[in-house]
């Protein structure tokens, strides 16, 4: 009979633990939609290629960790703001407006990016995009080469806020190196530089032509715009 009652109670657990996986699985579902990830829904309507994306403290903020020790710099909550000294230090040495820097981590923002979650899910999905900017170990690897930070990897972003926002950074330059010198009026080169990180630089390329932008890469960059003057206040601070 006790043996009987154990084994229940190991199946109830048992049946506990897959409908948190499943939860786990359907939030991530709903809300991975950005985050330089290259998701073929995010691609033009038209038939133009992209290639695959990445998907980059202020005075009285947490400091962000570099030693890899699993997550000191996040205490139960996360505002972009709070690294908008990072972001323009970053953006500075990349050569890329600290206002884009600021607004894709705001983009960026729809999943939790605590450390030790991004790392538990990395086990059920290897090629989750990690770090504040939720970069792919593809874009990071390409990212980082010939630059300050090239004898990093790519499992330091999630314990390492600054390094998340430097390649971050850099991967916006090296996207506005292949943009055009003309593309289309209606969207500015910020708003490129961000459909390009969602969606990567054949989509950015075909976008800056005029090719229509399909139903995530138009979300994508609503949510841009939306959080564009919010991230201009936080570069300001």
């Amino acid at each position: 009979m006790a043996r009987g009652r154990a084994e229940r109670r190991r199946s109830a657990w048992g049946a506990w633990l897959a409908i948190a996986v499943a939860g786990v699985l359907v939030w991530v579902a709903m809300h991975g939609h950005g985050g330089a990830s290259g998701d073929a829904a995010a691609a033009p309507s038209s038939s133009a290629s992209g290639s695959p994306s990445a998907g980059g403290a202020s005075a009285g903020g947490p400091s962000p960790s570099t030693s890899g020790t699993g997550g000191s710099w996040y205490h139960g909550s996360y505002d972009p703001s709070q690294f908008a000294a990072q972001a323009r230090d970053r953006a500075h040495e990349a050569g890329v407006d600290p206002q884009l820097v600021m607004a894709v981590l705001y983009d960026e923002d729809y999943k939790p990016h605590d450390p030790s979650f991004e790392k538990a899910w990395l086990k059920l999905k290897p090629t989750a995009a990690l770090g504040l900017a939720n970069m792919h170990q593809a874009t990071f690897d390409q990212v980082k080469q010939g630059r300050p930070f090239a004898d990093r990897s790519w499992l330091d972003l999630p314990d390492d806020p600054d390094l998340a926002i430097r390649a971050e950074a850099w991967y916006l330059h090296d996207l506005a190196d292949e943009l055009p010198a003309h593309h289309v009026a209606s969207l500015t080169t910020d708003e490129l530089l961000a459909l390009g990180y969602n969606t990567g630089p054949g989509n950015m390329l075909a976008f800056a032509r005029g090719v229509a932008l399909g139903p995530q890469a138009q979300q994508y960059l609503d949510t841009t715009r939306s959080n564009w003057e919010k991230a201009g206040k936080a570069i300001a601070i």
